[in-house]
């Protein structure tokens, strides 16, 4: 069977126009935006409270509910914002707020590295978890030694699980690097227990690495044969 390449992320695949992964982001995109979306609630106007330069950015309820169990419960108990049709958000940027409900009507959204892990402290307010998941996706592929402490301590903050492993992952490889660091010891100052994390995940990767190694040289050394020469 000849190897195709996935017009998503030409990746190679066997059958179908995409490779598995690729089709598996795509159901879970038609499944978020297929969502139904009742009429009977009026439009709503969104506000970035804590942008001075921000302009109101028009929504609808019916929308808004059916992608955030959060912002489903605060239009249901009639909370004031729902009333007055006018939300403020606090702690975010117009730009973020901006992308966010773009990203509900659409699940679409074009990531830099700040807009990712604004919008994964959004998504996780409002527990929208495709747009979490894709921002977590982002972020590991763009993990690097550069950025590798400052994305592992904003996933500690936000429980982000698939990040924290991937930039433990990378930090681990480079320890003979990591007190050279500016980062490592403002860290070690600020939040000693991720310190903590890291060399007990180093100690962790190499006591699994001698593991394997002895694992492997036990049938050499069971071998009569092997013995016998010796």
């Amino acid at each position: 069977m000849n190897m195709r390449r996935c017009i998503s992320c030409e990746g190679g695949y066997d059958a179908g126009t995409c490779c598995k992964q690729c089709h598996e982001d795509l159901k879970a995109k038609v499944a978020f935006l297929t969502m139904s979306q009742p009429a009977f609630f009026s439009d709503v106007v969104l506000f970035a409270s804590s942008d001075e330069n921000s302009v109101p950015i028009p929504a609808h309820k019916g929308v808004l509910m059916n992608r955030s169990p959060v912002l489903k419960a605060m239009f249901e108990n009639e909370m004031e914002e729902s009333l007055s049709g006018t939300i403020k958000i606090g702690d975010v940027s117009y730009d973020t707020l901006r992308a966010f409900v773009n990203y509900l009507y659409t699940a679409e959204v074009c990531l830099d590295q700040q807009l990712a892990c604004d919008l994964l402290v959004m998504a996780e307010k409002y527990q929208v978890q495709h747009l979490k998941d894709l921002c977590q996706k982002f972020l590991v592929a763009n993990l690097n030694w550069d950025n590798a402490f400052t994305i592992y301590t904003f996933a500690h903050h936000h429980d982000a699980k698939q990040i924290i492993d991937a930039a433990l992952a990378l930090i681990t490889n480079k320890m003979d690097e990591l007190s050279a660091r500016k980062d490592y010891e403002e860290l070690k100052e600020r939040e000693p227990r991720l310190i903590f994390e890291i060399y007990e995940a180093y100690f962790s990767k190499q006591a699994n690495t001698t593991k394997k190694i002895i694992n492997s040289s036990v049938p050499f050394f069971r071998n009569p044969q092997v013995c016998q020469r010796i």
